[in-house]
């Protein structure tokens, strides 16, 4: 089941290769060429296959925007990631690889066709979104759980599902259980379904009273009908357990958003003492416990004012990325506008002196008449030149202004957020000094034989002399900033590269986006020209 070992070396999905593989589905003959020598847009592939590459991870395939059939089986992927963009995806084979979990999937939701064929996978979960799913390998897994099949009943439009060589294969009425409990579908294992089975069971799982068959078939009906009847009670309790699931999973999915997550309770502060060592665990000595309960309130109410004002701050981005593409929106459309109307009306013209070039006899005037158009066409295409480059002007001084506003954002919510961190950073230190007085006055007690408290052993043995009591609680100090330091640097990190992808996005954006309307305007012109062209080479010839 597993890939087989190949000698070449584990591959990434660069630039380098996905413009290989563009290149080589493309045609081949003049048009193929030309395509090559002007430059393939991603955007415009609606196909891509990239089997047999020995790829290890799925990457770089952002730009691939319109993307309908994506083949990228017999590699070494052990990870479904990177399709995030790839919203309009119908198709998609991974058979053949090392993948064990199914994952990633979430935003294609016009996914059709989904091959899982020949990989590590134990369960079916994870592919909510793709509610247009019409057929579904997962033949030769490692799926062993009939309550699988319970996942399954939501998706309304499946008709064809392939199980085959899983371990739930070889389960007795494998597939009588399966037509009873999807009885919508039309082919398992790639082999229709045929009526006789489809009917008998419909029989098992909707039983009739007055039915008269013999004792042993009511007796295996019956212990089908329990086993359905199970297996709802199952479904309902998978559920709701789903349900919540899916919960918290898009309310965790909110808080990496802004940032914060795990922040809204105790999670850092008890992380914190989770690296502490069991012989240092100086909470049993006499009057630390109620020191550590008071200073992990007022630690954990830091932690979660840091998770308000996160959440609060991620609101007034998305506000503000929201705006800003309206704008966007707005600029390109009037402009588009004002192009349509400058067009229409140099058609319409156009043609009205296509036609009276057709019609006039004298070549002298023809020939003026063929210039006057020239000189249309020309000053069309700076109208139209005119137009982009007002817009690029409009749409840099929309970008530059969004840009620096979602900065300073960014900068005041890491300026706020260190400044709490450091508040955190305040607590432990004061707690510190606590913790180390109580330690070394429970050393003097213990030196002088004044300690009336039974110590575990572990922890008197700290307690040699006030070097080491020093140095075990300077330890367990030095450990709890490290993790508060940790969780800031990731945070200031995490925000900081998001910022600089988003605006770096931006700007690419912008500029495929004036690419291809200056592409589109040059077509348009040598269109134009070139039809004039013709008319001059043939009719006037004629």
């Amino acid at each position: 089941m597993n890939q087989p070992c190949n000698s070449m070396e584990p591959r990434v999905m660069d630039d380098d290769m996905l413009k290989l593989a563009v290149g080589d589905q493309g045609p081949q003959e003049e048009a193929g060429q030309l395509a090559k020598q002007e430059g393939i847009l991603f955007k415009d592939v609606l196909s891509l296959q990239l089997d047999f590459r020995n790829i290890l991870r799925i990457d770089n395939l952002w730009q691939f925007e319109n993307l309908r059939k994506l083949q990228l089986d017999n590699n070494i992927i052990e990870k479904i990631e990177g399709l995030e963009n790839l919203a309009h995806l119908v198709w998609l084979d991974l058979s053949f690889n090392n993948i064990e979990t199914i994952e990633g999937l979430d935003t294609l939701v016009n996914l059709e066709d989904l091959s899982l064929f020949n990989n590590r996978i134990s369960k079916i979960d994870s592919l909510d979104a793709l509610v247009k799913l019409q057929v579904l390998s997962l033949g030769n897994n490692r799926i062993d759980n009939m309550m699988n099949i319970i996942y399954l009943r939501r998706f309304k439009c499946l008709r064809t599902l392939s199980l085959s060589r899983n371990p739930i294969s070889e389960a007795e009425d494998y597939k009588m259980f399966i037509c009873a409990y999807l009885p919508d579908l039309m082919y398992l294992d790639y082999r229709r379904i045929d009526d006789h089975t489809a009917s008998v069971s419909l029989s098992v799982s909707q039983p009739c009273e007055t039915d008269s068959s013999s004792p042993q078939k009511k007796l295996a009906e019956a212990k089908h009908q329990y086993s359905i009847d199970e297996l709802k009670h199952q479904e309902n309790l998978m559920q709701a357990q789903l349900e919540d699931e899916q919960a918290q999973r898009e309310e965790l999915e909110k808080h990496k958003t802004a940032f914060v997550e795990h922040l809204n309770g105790s999670f850092l502060f008890d992380s914190m003492y989770a690296e502490d060592s069991e012989g240092n665990n100086l909470s049993y000595l006499p009057g630390v416990g109620e020191l550590l309960e008071t200073y992990k309130d007022k630690f954990v109410i830091i932690c979660v004012n840091i998770f308000e004002y996160g959440l609060k701050q991620q609101e007034k981005r998305k506000t503000e990325l929201d705006t800003f593409s309206e704008c966007v929106r707005e600029a390109i459309q009037e402009n588009q506008e004002q192009g349509k109307r400058k067009i229409a009306k140099f058609e319409e013209k156009h043609l009205s002196s296509l036609s009276a070039i057709r019609e006039e006899l004298e070549l002298p005037n023809i020939e003026k008449m063929i210039l006057e158009c020239s000189a249309d066409i020309s000053e069309l295409f700076d109208a139209l030149m005119t137009l982009e480059m007002q817009l690029v002007e409009q749409l840099e001084e929309t970008i530059n202004m969004f840009e620096r506003n979602i900065v300073d954002m960014v900068g005041l919510f890491i300026e706020n957020v260190q400044s709490l961190m450091a508040q955190c950073r305040d607590l432990e230190n004061h707690h510190h000094e606590k913790l180390l007085e109580i330690s070394i006055s429970t050393l003097e007690k213990i030196v002088e034989g004044d300690l009336d408290e039974d110590l575990p052993n572990d922890l008197r043995a700290l307690f040699v002399d006030k070097d080491t009591i020093v140095n075990a609680v300077g330890a367990s100090h030095d450990i709890h900033l490290l993790k508060i330091d940790n969780r800031e640097d990731e945070l200031v990190t995490r925000i900081n590269s998001w910022c600089t992808r988003l605006i770096d996005r931006i700007h690419k954006d912008e500029i495929m986006r004036n690419r291809k309307r200056v592409k589109e305007i040059n077509q348009y012109i040598d269109h134009m020209q070139s039809e004039l062209d013709n008319l001059e080479c043939g009719d006037i010839l004629d």
